[in-house]
């Protein structure tokens, strides 16, 4: 028992440094004392070898984020520049004033999925790895729209579990297309402007919705576009997104009649353009390097006539965007 507290006035010392100018200070303090000292440590040594919501896993690489879609981000500056500028103005912010809401629109292959995974890659240490990275298939869990009203409930739970966790969270909703309507609007209260609800501070989260509503108008703007002699690096955000919402707005899909659109909650619509024939083509490269292949022109023309193009007769734009399988 002495050396017990013998030992604890030394820990607590290291503590409190009145405890060190009265080594027999009262025992209950110095215990408490040690048990603070022993909980630091823990989290200390805890953090160092598990996953915890600090800056040690989840570390904001903007730089390295810029970098990447610059280097590996094909046809698609609107995209680039849209994410770059939201997602470092959400986290160059201490208290945001809501979680930031991203809605990624465009063709299926376009680089949706594919920004979602660089923006896990460049936040969190694990990435898409990691256990504050949540990933959800509408058209998975959310099939029968009969059911709306019970995956409410459980949308609302696991949002509410999730941030409570680590309100550095990143939700992607994958085939948004696919949501039954009015399903989107239950956690429409955890991206508005409130400080806390329940107590917990919603505002730190980031939500990706990927979907493919307005895909073919964004490709029949962009033709017309090209058709019209235009460059590509000319398309303006404000056409595009205009395009997406008056989509979103007008016909049933994800978004229809939804009060995140209207109130708005979205903080921004980011359009993915259909990707033409240079653009595809690099994507092939990246990925028969990234598979240990040899790159040769052969090799890489010989995909490139496995891909649709369209319109068939001037063939400008994949239709598969760069969603390929080799």
């Amino acid at each position: 028992m002495q050396l017990l507290t013998a030992t604890c006035v030394v820990v607590a010392c290291c503590v409190h440094s009145a405890v060190c100018a009265d080594p027999f200070a009262d025992f209950v303090e110095v215990m408490t004392l040690t048990a603070e000292y022993a909980g630091r440590y823990y989290d200390s040594v805890r953090s160092y070898f598990a996953e915890t919501c600090d800056d040690r896993w989840i570390h904001d690489d903007l730089i390295g984020l810029s970098d990447h879609l610059n280097k590996k981000l094909y046809g698609q500056h609107l995209a680039q520049e849209g994410v770059m500028y939201f997602i470092a103005r959400h986290l160059q912010s201490a208290e945001p004033d809501k979680a930031l809401v991203l809605s990624f629109h465009g063709r299926t292959g376009t680089g949706k999925h594919y920004v979602s995974n660089i923006i896990a890659q460049h936040l969190y240490r694990k990435g898409l790895r990691s256990q504050f990275v949540h990933l959800i298939s509408a058209a998975r869990e959310f099939p029968h729209e009969e059911r709306v009203p019970y995956y409410k409930d459980r949308l609302r739970a696991w949002i509410e579990f999730n941030i409570a966790r680590c309100p550095r969270s990143i939700f992607i909703f994958a085939e948004m297309n696919k949501m039954p309507p009015g399903l989107i609007d239950t956690i429409a209260p955890y991206l508005d402007s409130y400080y806390t609800v329940g107590g917990v501070n919603y505002r730190k989260a980031i939500y990706i919705f990927l979907s493919t509503t307005a895909g073919d108008e964004i490709t029949q703007y962009a033709f017309q576009h090209w058709w019209n002699g235009y460059p590509r690096k000319d398309i303006s955000p404000t056409d595009v997104i205009n395009i997406i919402f008056r989509t979103a707005t007008s016909t049933k899909n994800e978004l229809w009649n939804s009060e995140m659109v209207y109130r708005p909650m979205i903080t921004a619509y980011i359009p993915f353009l259909p990707l033409e024939k240079s653009h595809v083509r690099r994507c092939i490269e990246d990925r028969m390097v990234a598979r240990g292949y040899l790159v040769t022109d052969d090799t890489v023309e010989s995909v490139m006539k496995e891909i649709l193009f369209w319109p068939e007769r001037e063939q400008v734009f994949s239709v598969i965007g760069c969603k390929i399988s080799f």
